[in-house]
């Protein structure tokens, strides 16, 4: 996979190579009084995609949500450990989470945009956060569909639904929202599962493209995909993280026997 496939793109603001680091210590889940996660440890290296694999039910979207706080929405859901983001607990009472989930932009497995113009999704973030001028904001929105990929497709039909738009440009769309708060961490809950063969090439190539100014975090059940895309790979299996490494050399030989029979097929 390579850059040539996508359109080139406005330059990101200036990245720092150590913004959206994430480190897990520690760290329990509970929905109520039903335990998810146990015990998670691990580190989220910045500008890389990790993937996040397991069978069903095993954790992952649990633990991406984790990163957002979006589990707490779930009335009896909490958790305890650490989740730092550039060293600052997620967790912690002064933690403002609208502020968070700015800096730790979400994209769900089916695509979800507003039934709003294609212009007025990407912008609504913006204009929540920092009510810029008309012509910031067209900079910004320009700028985040760029970044998506989408620019060429939609700069004549901005003002139409975007709900007139294909299941692949709605996904690179909802991307596109994503990026217009300028996050530092993208997660990604199985963005291409509903997706065909060509538009899922299509985010695979965004993700790959991304990584170059954003921490990536992509839950998969795919594991195709978690070997093309990814730099580093975890294992999850009943609530618990087995193994974490490398992509290609846990594909290729973990060390743990759990991660080799779901990798080989043996269950999962």
């Amino acid at each position: 996979m390579t850059a040539a496939a996508i359109e080139p793109v406005l330059a990101p603001p200036a990245a720092d190579s150590s913004r959206g680091r994430i480190e897990v210590e520690h760290f329990d889940f509970w929905y109520g009084k039903r335990q998810a996660l146990f015990d998670i440890g691990l580190d989220i290296a910045p500008r890389a995609v990790t993937a996040l694999i397991g069978p069903s039910g095993c954790g992952k979207s649990t633990f991406l949500r984790s990163i957002n706080r979006l589990n707490e929405l779930i009335p009896g859901a909490h958790g305890a450990g650490e989740i730092r983001l550039d060293g600052e607990n997620i967790y912690a009472r002064e933690m403002d989470v609208v502020t968070l989930r700015r800096r730790v932009g979400m994209v769900f497995q089916r695509w979800n945009p507003f039934p709003k113009s294609i212009y007025d999704n990407v912008a609504y973030g913006p204009r929540i956060n920092a009510s810029p001028s008309r012509a910031a904001l067209d900079e910004v929105v320009e700028s985040a569909l760029r970044r998506a990929a989408l620019w060429d497709e939609v700069k004549d039909r901005l003002r139409e639904s975007a709900l007139q738009l294909s299941g692949g440009q709605q996904q690179r769309l909802c991307i596109a929202r994503a990026l217009a708060n300028d996050p530092e961490v993208l997660l990604l809950d199985e963005p291409a599962s509903a997706l065909d063969p060509i538009a899922t090439q299509k985010v695979e190539e965004l993700v790959y493209e991304l990584k170059r100014e954003l921490t990536i975090v992509i839950v998969t059940h795919n594991l195709q995909q978690a070997a093309r895309i990814s730099d580093r790979t975890a294992f999850f299996y009943l609530g618990r993280l087995v193994e974490v490494g490398d992509t290609q050399r846990l594909f290729t030989s973990p060390r743990e026997e759990r991660t080799e029979a779901y990798i080989t097929g043996r269950f999962g």
